[in-house]
C-alpha cells in the first residue's frame, strides 16, 4: 500500500521573499491494483505530487509510504546521465534494481525502437526520444505501481497505441496513479479519481463525480466568453 501524508510543497518565489503554495496537506492512498486518476488544470501542481510521490523530489513537510515499489514517472527521463549513452543508462538501471541488463537491453532495444541512437550519448536525444527510452526501461522492470504523468503520447500514433497495450493491458493488476487534465483518459483507465485545486486534493465517490468537478471548474471562463 502507498500511503501520501500531509504533503506540503511550497517555492520559493519574488527572490525568496514570498512563497508559493503548491501542495498544502495533500493525503492519498492507493491499494495494490487500484487505478487512480489525479486530474487539476495546467499548474495545479499535479506534476509536483508525482515526483514527490516517486522520490524524484522532496516536500516541505508531511510523508510518503512506499509500501509497494514505485515506477519513475513514466517518460521522465531526468534520472538519466546525459554523458552516457542509451545502452549505459540501461546497465546503470539495470544494476540498481538487480534486473539481468542482457534482457533488459534486449527489452528495451525492442520497444524503445531507438536503433543506432541507444549507442549514444542521451543528451543528443530529443524529448521524444528520451521519453521512449525511459517509457521502455520502466515497461522492463516490474513494478508493485506505476506513475504515469502526461506521457503517453511518446511518439506518433501506433507507437502511443504500442504503449498503452504494454501498460493498461499487460499490466492490468498493477495499482498506478495517473496524473492528467484528461477526462476521458481518467474515465478510460481509473476506478478511483481525485482532483488537485489551490493545493488541496479532493477525492470523490466516484470517477464521474470527479470528471464532472473537474469540467466545472472551466465553466465560469467559457460563460464569459
Amino acid at each position: 500500500m502507498l500511503q501520501v501524508r500531509d504533503i506540503t510543497k511550497f517555492y520559493p518565489i519574488h527572490h525568496g521573499r514570498d512563497q508559493r503554495l503548491v501542495l498544502d496537506k495533500v493525503n492519498l492512498t492507493v491499494r495494490p491494483g487500484e487505478k487512480w486518476g489525479i486530474m487539476g488544470r495546467n499548474g495545479a501542481g499535479k506534476s509536483t505530487l508525482v515526483r514527490i510521490i516517486s522520490g524524484s523530489e522532496s516536500a516541505n513537510s508531511g510523508e510518503v509510504i512506499r509500501g509497494m515499489s514505485l515506477s519513475w514517472p513514466l517518460a521522465f527521463g531526468g534520472a538519466f546521465q546525459g554523458s552516457l549513452t542509451g545502452k549505459d543508462n540501461t546497465r546503470l538501471i539495470a544494476r540498481v534494481y538487480g534486473v539481468d541488463y542482457k534482457k533488459m537491453l534486449a527489452y528495451v532495444e525492442e520497444f524503445a525502437e531507438l536503433g543506432a541512437y541507444l549507442s549514444e550519448p542521451v543528451k543528443s536525444y530529443s524529448h521524444g526520444m528520451a521519453a521512449r527510452l525511459a517509457f521502455a526501461i520502466s515497461m522492463a522492470i516490474e513494478f508493485d505501481c506505476y506513475l504515469i504523468d502526461e506521457v503517453l503520447a511518446v511518439g506518433d500514433h501506433r507507437f502511443t497505441e504500442k504503449c498503452n497495450v504494454e501498460l493498461f493491458q499487460k499490466r492490468a493488476d498493477r495499482a498506478m496513479i495517473l496524473v492528467t487534465h484528461h477526462a476521458e483518459t481518467i474515465r478510460r483507465h481509473c476506478d478511483h479519481a481525485a482532483l488537485l485545486e489551490g493545493g488541496k486534493l479532493t477525492v470523490f465517490p466516484t470517477v464521474d463525480e470527479a470528471v464532472e468537478a473537474y469540467l466545472a471548474l472551466d465553466k465560469p471562463a467559457m460563460m464569459k466568453t
